[in-house]
């Protein structure tokens, strides 16, 4: 901001009288004459200086207890603390608390029908080459990729099969938050040529599912975590055909596409959603572990 007066808000300078630059001070009265003072004038300013110590003492045992209660261990606030931990629960974290062998959803289904969903496959921990679409892989790589965790499940019927990833980023809160933005307000996440890949087990349900297969999909950028949580669904048949729809618009009342009719949007948001909400479960649990 500038500190230079703007020259129509300033005001004239009208200067004084030449006599009055140098005008003659007025008589003064004398000086009265000094009176000692009792040694009370001491014991006062000792006193002053007593109260000033126990003030100061007061305002910085104050300014550290608040930092104190803002952080527990001087380590950060506890938000801080959470996210740092997210980035490397994957390691501790067990693999069936991430992605359960069996999922349930009571009202996760069209209609409010309930879901259950059985774990078929579980691939190795790895980096992010070749899971997504080549422009969903470019729209990702400002946050990086520290590590990939993926499962495979299929529904009751076995006519379903959802892939389901966590991403773990290499980006602070900042840029969470700045790719967060940009997925929602360029609407990434509804992108037909930005779509994660399947992992698909040989020996499965899920063994002829490929990018072909894929139906409807669903993927959320976490601020709280460095995570990027997303499930991708399709036909366990192995048909092909199926114009892609997110989920967010396969899951619309009165949708009549062939991913909302089947239900395929509600498999998507429904397992990134579970799992989404699994690993902020095991994330606040390890960080109260962490700080007892």
């Amino acid at each position: 901001m500038s500190t230079e007066t703007d020259p129509a808000l300033a005001l004239p300078v009208r200067p004084l009288p030449a006599s009055s630059y140098f005008a003659p001070r007025p008589p003064q009265p004398p000086h009265p004459p000094h009176v000692p003072q009792p040694d009370g004038g001491r014991g006062a300013r000792t006193l002053t200086a007593a109260v000033c110590l126990v003030l100061g003492l007061g305002l910085i045992g104050g300014a550290a207890a608040g930092s104190w209660l803002a952080d527990g261990t001087g380590g950060g606030t506890a938000a801080e603390r959470a996210f740092a931990r997210g980035a490397t629960l994957w390691r501790t974290v067990p693999v069936d608390e991430l992605f359960p062998p069996v999922l349930r959803g009571d009202a996760a289904g069209p209609g409010g029908a309930a879901r259950v969903w059985t774990r078929i496959g579980v691939a190795p921990d790895s980096g992010c080459e070749e899971a997504f679409d080549p422009l969903l892989e470019k729209a990702l790589a400002p946050v990086g990729c520290t590590r990939l965790l993926r499962a495979t499940y299929t529904d009751a019927t076995s006519t379903a099969v959802t892939t389901v990833g966590l991403l773990v980023t290499a980006a602070d809160d900042r840029g969470m938050r700045d790719l967060r933005r940009r997925f929602t307000d360029e609407r990434l996440d509804e992108r037909t040529d930005l779509m994660p890949r399947p992992y698909a087990p040989r020996g499965t349900a899920a063994e002829r599912f490929g990018a072909e297969q894929r139906a409807s999909w669903a993927l959320s950028v976490l601020t709280d975590a460095p995570a990027v949580v997303y499930a991708v669904t399709g036909f366990a048949d192995g048909r092909t055909g199926t114009p892609p729809q997110p989920a967010a618009l396969a899951t619309r009342p009165g949708a009549t596409t062939a991913p909302a009719q089947a239900g395929l949007g509600h498999e998507a948001a429904a397992l990134a959603g579970r799992v989404e909400s699994g690993f902020r479960q095991a994330l606040r649990r390890t960080v109260q572990e962490d700080a007892r």
